[in-house]
């Protein structure tokens, strides 16, 4: 029975400069195996390493010319072919140091002369079985691993997808376009990638809250339709009711049990909570100050605050781009970090393409 047969491994390579011992080893292997032959080391090692020939076996004199077996042996794990092809040394020496030094390099087995036929037929065939075996299974493992990460990768775009359709259902309640969640993500990403803000943050942490930001209002959804939705100015009561949008946003998104294994839930949960939280610590809900507020939370506040001075809303016209910038840089809208600031300033430029033609910043 062949084996190995699988893109024409069924191939063993005898490699040995005397021709008998060649045409015993031959003999023993021709019913089973196709047989490949070298005269001497550099011979055969050319042969191992030309591409097109795919052996299951290579069975090794010890003592050849030009190159011998354990010089063979050394190069061949040099480039990593000892864990792709078994390698057997044949010898006629029981020389310590030299089976020593091939079983430490890696050598499947040393077989000693003179042959007795079955005893190498079974040891040769048990361990190209072992290979063929090993190489299946690794194979099987590399496919395995394939679909999970390819399920892994379906079930992030779900999750993502659930989230960015969360996110912007809530912006459609507010009677706005949706577009302000993806924007919040933009300008997000944006000065986190662009700016020292973003500095000593991974890739993918940035990633990660990019997508954790356009989350930052899912408390909104408990909010009273009187309220979200007014056109005039908020009593003073009514204001109170709308603030709670942070502390109810935190309880719903740990209220989501497939959240909290994600990476972005607890970037999620910090900038729902915080990003009304102002610098000087006149924000809300619970009046952090300085340094004490997360840089991402920081960075979400501004993009927020930015949008919603851009954009019409319910309750006001858009503004135009300069008015924009002055009342964030004067302070209209909260105190914000300095830091953050030039941050901010050093990108509007290219944060202010986003708004050149959206039918809701006509005025920007």
């Amino acid at each position: 029975m062949k084996q190995c047969d699988d893109a024409g491994r069924n191939t063993i390579l005898i490699v040995d400069d005397d021709a008998i011992n060649r045409a015993i080893l031959r003999k023993i292997f021709s019913d089973s195996y196709s047989v490949a032959e070298a005269v001497n080391g550099r011979q055969g090692l050319e042969k191992i390493l030309n591409p097109k020939n795919h052996y299951c076996a290579v069975l090794l004199d010890v003592v050849m010319p030009e190159m011998n077996g354990i010089e063979v042996v050394r190069k061949m794990e040099s480039v990593g072919l000892l864990k792709q092809i078994p390698v057997f040394l044949i010898t006629a020496e029981a020389n310590d140091r030299v089976i020593k030094e091939a079983y430490q390099l890696g050598v499947m087995d040393v077989i000693k002369k003179p042959y007795v036929s079955f005893v190498v037929m079974r040891r040769v065939e048990s361990v190209i079985e072992l290979f063929e075996t090993r190489r299946h299974l690794n194979h099987v493992v590399e496919k395995q691993q394939i679909k999970l990460l390819e399920q892994a990768k379906q079930i992030i775009e779900l999750n993502q997808g659930m989230i960015e359709a969360l996110a912007t259902a809530i912006e459609f309640r507010n009677e706005e376009s949706g577009g302000h969640v993806q924007r919040i993500s933009e300008i997000t990403r944006m000065m986190l990638e662009n700016t020292s803000i973003g500095k000593g943050l991974a890739q993918e942490d940035i990633d990660d809250i990019a997508l954790a930001s356009i989350m930052h209002d899912v408390g909104k959804i408990t909010i009273p339709d009187s309220i979200l939705t007014k056109p005039g100015r908020l009593t003073p009561d009514e204001y109170e009711v709308m603030k709670t949008h942070t502390t109810k946003g935190v309880a719903i998104l740990e209220s989501i049990p497939q959240l909290h294994d994600s990476r972005i839930f607890d970037y999620a949960c910090d900038i729902a909570l915080h990003h009304h939280e102002r610098w000087d610590g006149k924000g809300y809900p619970e009046g952090l100050q300085g340094s004490s507020i997360s840089p991402w939370a920081q960075v979400v506040s501004l993009a927020d605050v930015y949008d919603a001075l851009s954009c019409k809303r319910v309750y006001k016209a858009s503004y135009s781009r300069d008015k924009v910038i002055e009342m964030i840089g004067t302070g209209q809208c909260g105190s914000f970090n300095p830091r953050l600031l030039d941050s901010f300033f050093s990108v509007e430029d290219q944060l202010s393409r986003m708004y050149h033609s959206l039918p809701e910043a006509q005025n920007f």
